[in-house]
């Protein structure tokens, strides 16, 4: 995996305030519509359980923002649009989302610095 930032802390620590009753369920299950719709058309499939309703399996949504990306700046990007573009640009960022569709829980799972100039 490239180098970057992993937020699995931040996360912990969110559910654990959520767990102790310090932060509502409507704080942490919040997630716009278009990430949920998103999640479901495009979102790749994780072996984790949702840490809140644990009804579903959690799904990553990836983004990537580079001014070099153009028309797949802001976008979300599919495994196969990843590849593409990791080897069609020299660098541009990539968001990680873990999402529930479920209850609509979500959170960053990572940020990363991708393209040509960060191959491994």
């Amino acid at each position: 995996m490239p180098q970057g930032v992993d937020y699995t802390l931040a996360k912990r620590a969110a559910i654990a305030q959520w767990r102790a009753g310090r932060v509502p369920v409507t704080d942490i299950c919040d997630a716009q519509p278009a990430l949920i719709r998103a999640a479901e058309a495009m979102g790749e499939p994780l072996d984790e359980k949702c840490p809140v309703c644990e009804k579903r399996s959690l799904v990553a949504v990836s983004f990537t923002y580079g001014s070099s990306l153009r028309r797949y700046n802001g976008r979300i990007c599919t495994p196969e649009r990843f590849e593409l573009l990791q080897a069609s640009h020299d660098e541009f960022v990539c968001y990680v989302v873990e999402v529930c569709t479920a209850c609509t829980w979500n959170h960053l799972a990572r940020r990363f610095l991708a393209g040509r100039a960060h191959a491994s």
